[in-house]
């Protein structure tokens, strides 16, 4: 099914939440990406063609995004060549530290849009604001930043991106209980909407904890395959191939597709603002 007709099919099951005057906003996520390796390249190249029938104007990068050494050619191999198409044709990259990333160089290589920050939010519509945290280090600094940026968000899409998932059914890493007990107050009181995270070698959708929508997309290079253990925390779960995320935002609804480098769907579905999700619960 061709991506403009998806969306329609979703928008029409929204049972009239999402009105046709309303701004729709574009976004695609990727994770653990940076091998150079060919699946990269066959995630790059289907995303790179996804552009051109749901036009996006921003990648979430979600950690591990240059594996082994980061030198100049490592750039190029690992980065721009897989995603030149995209990068020719204006579409900004956004990305977090994960574990094998080395921060000096990262943080200020341009394309990657930090700013020189290990942390940074930025804002590229009206009621959208992205948080990228530096999960491998959690200092009181950075949790104060956070929550003080959550607050100056007010009532817009609070959308959170770092790469350790604190809800995981991996068997290898599984849930990071510590950054669970640090992060999750901050985000619950400030009505975060959507967390996305990679890490583990697989797709996870997680069901809503709290009214946050958590996300682990950390298989655009790397798969860990047969690594999702039976847990009560799996809403949709694949890890039998490649995959990236395509989303759109109208209103106070967000939809999502998740597909593989060889065009399958794996998973789709469209989900509410945290916010609003509490205020209607509330009677507000």
């Amino acid at each position: 099914m061709r991506l403009k007709y998806f969306y329609l099919l979703l928008a029409i099951l929204a049972a009239g939440l999402i009105s046709e005057s309303q701004d729709t906003f574009r976004f695609a996520v990727i994770g653990d990406t940076g091998t150079g390796g060919s699946g990269e390249y066959q995630v790059a190249e289907k995303l790179t063609d996804s552009v051109k029938e749901f036009p996006f104007g921003l990648v979430l990068m979600l950690g591990d995004n240059i594996y082994g050494g980061e030198t100049p050619s490592d750039f190029r191999k690992k980065f721009e060549k897989p995603y030149q198409g995209l990068l020719a044709a204006g579409v900004k990259f956004y990305a977090t530290l994960g574990n094998h990333d080395e921060p000096p160089r990262q943080i200020d290589y341009k394309p990657f849009n930090m700013g020189g920050k290990r942390y940074y939010s930025f804002k590229p519509k009206a009621d959208i604001r992205f948080f990228s945290l530096d999960s491998n280090y959690m200092d009181p600094e950075q949790l104060e930043w956070f929550e003080k940026e959550l607050k100056a968000s007010g009532s817009d899409w609070k959308i959170v991106f770092f790469h350790h998932p604190i809800y995981s059914s991996g068997e290898k890493h599984g849930s990071n209980l510590e950054l669970r007990k640090i992060l999750e107050p901050v985000m619950v009181r400030n009505g975060v909407d959507v967390v996305l995270t990679g890490h583990e070698h697989f797709y996870e959708r997680i069901k809503p904890q709290k009214s946050i929508h958590y996300f682990i997309i950390g298989s655009s290079a790397k798969l860990r395959e047969g690594n999702i253990g039976k847990t009560e925390l799996t809403g949709k779960g694949f890890d039998a191939d490649k995959v990236f995320m395509l989303a759109e935002i109208v209103g106070d609804n967000m939809t999502f597709r998740v597909s593989t480098r060889k065009g399958a769907v794996v998973d789709s579905g469209t989900i509410r603002r945290a916010e609003r999700a509490r205020k209607q619960t509330s009677g507000l």
